[in-house]
């Protein structure tokens, strides 16, 4: 067959205009795929600023199939998973993120730093605790080490507590001495609970040398040393306690008149309470004053004077129904009747209040069961705030 010079002059044309077409197809096809992420992506956008997540949700994952490679579109994702609590899928995204070998430093501690907060959502706190740990030399150290001092409170594990709370006030971050005054006390009240009287004492003395300026160890140490039977210590300690902090006297002021039993010191018991008292009047210093008033043998008289006097500066309730216990009504047949309803009126008056969250209780805490703040419940009852 003879070749023909012709067809090879005439197929070079054709060939080049189809690799021309072919070449424009796909400069077409990148350019669709380029405009279409980002259309998706501040569709996205516009949901969630019109507080539409289930169809931003929709429109960040096509935005991540079409571009699977945009890592703030998976962070985008992850935080809209998680706020929805659906705390699997953002668990998977973040994981997905931490898998890719082509992620930045600064990108990967972000994903580090997500997942340790979809863990913490989730309620797995180990596993949380181990993802927080990742994160030490990173840029979100510090609120690494705020999230872990949380789970070790949370679950009463004062050691781990105390060793985070330290590296935090090297690093600056504040002063924590008082905390770590306060988890000294947790640990020495599981050693009194055991019945371990030493150790709990070294404790209590530590957690002094700690932060002199807090209340609690003073308290706790005067408890103590009652329970161990060396009364006069205690009261020692509990007038060191009204000097340093006088605020957070009512909260000792059952004991006070239990060592005054104790010491026969029911004098110089009196006239601490009596100071602190005019300085700051309390329910609970005035019902320490009336019941000391009664072991003295003082006749009742006294102890209702007082009664009334409070009730001449603090119009309560509470002191108003103590007082009518004593007091013969006219018709005593109502009396009863009477007494019952104000003590009941008056009962959700003698609680404490959270000032951080209104959590109320009948008993003080040093560290709100509701909101897991230190120190915030004041030394006084819900009718004196």
């Amino acid at each position: 067959m003879e070749f023909n010079l012709t067809w090879i002059l005439l197929g070079l044309p054709v060939a080049f205009v189809l690799g021309w077409l072919a070449s424009r197809w796909d400069l077409r096809q990148v350019r669709a795929d380029n405009r279409q992420a980002p259309k998706a992506y501040f569709k996205g956008l516009n949901f969630l600023l019109n507080e539409q997540q289930d169809k931003a949700i929709d429109a960040f994952i096509e935005a991540v199939q079409n571009d699977p490679d945009t890592s703030e579109l998976h962070f985008a994702l992850g935080n809209l998973f998680r706020r929805r609590g659906e705390y699997n899928r953002a668990v998977r995204v973040h994981e997905h993120l931490l898998s890719r070998g082509d992620l930045s430093r600064s990108d990967r501690d972000r994903a580090q730093h997500a997942l340790a907060h979809d863990f913490l959502k989730a309620g797995l706190l180990d596993r949380a605790e181990d993802a927080l740990r990742r994160l030490e030399g990173t840029a979100f150290e510090a609120e690494a080490r705020l999230a872990l001092l949380a789970i070790y409170e949370r679950s009463r594990d004062w050691g781990q507590a105390a060793a985070i709370a330290g590296k935090m006030q090297q690093a600056g971050q504040g002063d924590f001495s008082t905390r770590l005054a306060h988890y000294l006390c947790e640990d020495a009240q599981t050693r009194m609970a055991q019945g371990q009287f030493d150790a709990a004492r070294k404790l209590l003395e530590q957690a002094l040398a700690t932060a002199p300026q807090a209340p609690r160890p003073l308290l706790e140490l005067a408890q103590l040393q009652q329970r161990c039977a060396q009364p006069a210590q205690a009261l020692d300690t509990l007038e060191n306690l009204a000097r340093q902090a006088p605020a957070s006297l009512p909260l000792a002021a059952t004991l006070l008149v239990d060592v005054a039993q104790a010491t026969g010191q029911q004098a110089r018991v009196q006239g601490l309470l009596e100071t602190q008292y005019r300085q700051a009047p309390s329910l609970d210093l005035l019902q320490a004053l009336v019941a000391l008033d009664q072991h003295i043998g003082v006749p009742d008289a006294p102890g209702r004077a007082r009664l009334v006097q409070h009730l001449d500066h603090e119009p309560s309730l509470v002191a108003a129904a103590q007082w009518l216990q004593g007091e013969t009504l006219a018709e005593e047949q109502y009396h009863p009747a009477v007494q019952k309803a104000l003590d009941h009126a008056a009962k959700p008056l003698t609680r404490y209040r959270c000032a951080a969250c209104g959590f109320e209780a009948r008993q003080h805490f040093w560290h709100c069961p509701g909101c897991q703040s230190w120190d915030s419940y004041p030394a006084r009852r819900v009718e004196e705030l």
